[in-house]
């Protein structure tokens, strides 16, 4: 019998829009390195964590529904559960939370208004220079691709506000459009893991896919600072395993635009799973030290 059990929790279909196969995919391939490494994984769904039926020390999930991110919370500081990731760190990757503290560490991150979305704040965005925007719900995370609305002027966001607080949105995050190019990326907390990409099909035909480091087409962007900042985000929000946007300007300059909890990592899964196994292992490794 497997000496370590952990407890596998897979993603409401809810929190994955367009992406439940992926995310399946992603939790399986990882438990499947884990069983490779003599441990026992025992799969469960968000309703059975809500149930109380998940009873390992140590709980790997993808979880995304507040009231999974309150258990998970509770497993860890309460109850002295190992939790990756932490309930602490999903939490931290809603959009105004996340917003709050990015902008407080001072990692590059776009202009942002967050505002209550029954206020008016036409005067506000053209005051600030927001011509173009996108607003993203700031309390919860995103569960249609409507909670993330591009805006091409001030009448436009008002509008788009007011849509969300019908829909029972109360805060939003407001970023400034940025040009350029968009970067896709994937990390692994602990580990020399990180896969990236141009989105664009014009960039990417100009672009090397490797673990290694992408070669940019924009000799501007300094890679190793992408790199490290895109760690150092990690650690400040505490998420080991962890996926995201970058736009990267004309000059090479670039700022993160979403930053996300255990991703689908959908282009790069065979490559991920491994490396993701590995952190997870160093991670029960550290916890049954201090025990």
């Amino acid at each position: 019998m497997a000496e370590t059990k952990i407890g596998a929790v897979k993603r409401a279909g809810a929190f994955s829009p367009n992406h439940i196969g992926n995310d399946s995919a992603i939790l399986n391939m990882v438990a499947d390195q884990l069983r490779k490494r003599g441990v026992e994984v025992n799969m469960y769904t968000e309703e059975d964590l809500a149930n109380g039926k998940v009873t390992e020390d140590i709980v790997i999930n993808m979880c995304r529904d507040n009231t999974s991110i309150e258990i998970l919370q509770r497993m860890e500081q309460e109850e002295g559960r190992l939790v990756i990731n932490s309930g602490f760190g999903i939490e931290n990757c809603t959009k105004e939370r996340m917003a709050r503290i990015l902008m407080g560490n001072n990692i590059p991150y776009p202009e942002s208004l967050i505002v209550d979305t029954n206020h008016m704040v036409r005067d506000q965005l053209k005051n600030a220079g927001f011509s173009r925007c996108w607003i993203k719900r700031g309390e919860l995370h995103s569960q249609h691709k409507e909670d993330v609305s591009y805006c091409r002027h001030a009448e436009e966001a008002q509008e788009v506000l007011q849509e969300y607080f019908l829909r029972g949105i109360r805060r939003a995050v407001i970023n400034k459009h940025i040009e350029g190019d968009t970067i896709k990326f994937y990390g692994v907390l602990g580990s020399s893991f990180f896969y990236w990409f141009y989105t664009s099909d014009r960039i990417k035909a100009e672009t090397s896919n490797d673990n290694s480091g992408n070669k940019s087409p924009k000799p501007d962007l300094d890679v190793a600072k992408m790199k490290s900042t895109c760690k150092k985000i990690a650690e400040i929000l505490d998420i080991r395993i962890y996926g995201g946007d970058i736009m990267v300007e004309e000059d090479g300059s670039f700022k993160i635009i979403d930053f996300n909890d255990w991703p689908s990592f959908a282009p790069c899964r065979n490559e991920a799973a491994p490396y993701i196994a590995k952190s997870i292992m160093a991670a029960i490794k550290e916890y049954k030290a201090k025990k």
